[in-house]
């Protein structure tokens, strides 16, 4: 076990300066590694549609210059004399949160993701009034209690997504009781969310229907991601003949889409929970929750003992994410790939062999 440093490390990355959501090299520091702190050399970063959001001050809570990137995985460099989870060596990730405030009744509760205080992992500002930075650069410094042991039969670069993506479709297909064998639940969507949300769904022993706007995503949904239906959303003789079939639905759509066709395809008691983040209110039809006793839910990535959980199963299972791996400086050109909706299903970020400090 090394010891503390006793300055700040010289970290180098990309960031966006402005909301035109262009990125270019940035160096910065990250913090010295304190007794609870990992550091680890950053491998790979998965991009998420979140970053092009946060890029282009989308959700109006961007600051600048901002170094997106919370599905990290890499190589650990250095630990604190306190940590006792990790040595040296260890494969790791970090997701969406650094820091929360520990003794909230979520946090006590292994909630973290749903702290009033939680610290997201880029443009946030941390304990000692610091932005934090993500994971487009090649450190990476983090208290112990929000490192995830990734396990060795797992491939870094595609099990990345799985820290935002995975544990975002995992944890509502648990907490809502979706994931018992024999079920039948519907994943609106396959994208980066979607497509993970099918393959823990078929690994618990549920029945998946993909529902999407899109028919020519058919054969990839049944053929490739082993869903055993599909329906089209705009078909209405397709959603009619589905009508209170479902136990559940994941959607993950981001973008502004009617919910009474959804909530239509539930079963009585069925559950219609969003995981997507639309930048518009949706328009909420109640009479149909009466009828039936629907609930309409939301959910957010999961706590850190979740998502551990959820890594250890995604490996037990062989669950990784569909990804294309870019280098560093494609990373515009993949953001207006991503707007366009032009990946299947999600671009990951080969830190380790193609970030160069060029400053």
């Amino acid at each position: 076990m090394s010891t503390e440093q006793e300055h700040p490390k010289k970290a180098f990355g990309w960031a966006a300066r402005d909301s035109s959501g262009v990125f270019s090299p940035f160096k910065f520091s990250r913090r010295e590694t304190g007794d609870k702190d990992v550091m680890f050399k950053v491998l790979y970063c998965g991009i998420c549609h979140s970053d092009l959001h946060m890029a282009k001050n989308e959700w109006g809570i961007s600051t600048y210059p901002l170094v997106p990137g919370h599905e990290i995985v890499g190589v650990v460099t250095e630990v604190g004399s306190r940590v006792q989870k990790f040595n040296v060596g260890d494969k790791v990730g970090v997701g969406c949160m650094v820091g929360s405030c520990t003794s909230c009744e979520n946090c006590t509760n292994n909630l973290e993701n749903y702290c009033p205080e939680w610290i997201l992992t880029y443009g946030a500002k941390y304990y000692d009034g610091t932005t934090t930075y993500g994971g487009y650069s090649d450190i990476m410094v983090a208290n112990e209690h929000f490192v995830v042991r990734i396990p060795e039969t797992l491939p870094l670069d595609a099990a990345a997504p799985l820290l935002c993506a995975g544990i975002t479709t995992y944890s509502p297909l648990r907490y809502f009781g979706l994931e018992k064998p024999g079920m039948h639940v519907g994943v609106v969507g396959l994208g980066g969310l979607g497509h993970v949300a099918v393959k823990f769904a078929k690994a618990m022993g549920v029945k998946v229907t993909v529902i999407s706007t899109s028919p020519n995503k058919k054969e990839e949904a049944i053929e490739h991601l082993c869903a055993d239906s599909f329906l089209v959303s705009r078909d209405e003789d397709q959603m009619q003949a589905a009508m209170g079939t479902l136990d559940g639905i994941i959607d993950t759509v981001s973008a502004v889409h009617p919910l009474l066709p959804l909530i239509g395809l539930l079963k009585s008691h069925g559950k219609l929970v969003m995981v997507g983040a639309p930048e518009k209110p949706l328009e909420l039809p109640v009479f149909p929750l009466l009828v039936g006793r629907k609930i309409v839910a939301g959910s957010g990535i999961g706590g850190m003992k979740e998502t551990q959980e959820m890594i250890d199963f995604a490996a037990k299972h062989s669950i990784t994410a569909d990804i294309e791996v870019i280098p560093m400086d494609y990373v515009n050109i993949a953001m207006e790939r991503l707007l366009k909706g032009d990946v299947k299903y999600r671009f990951v970020i080969d830190i380790g062999n193609t970030l160069k400090s060029t400053l």
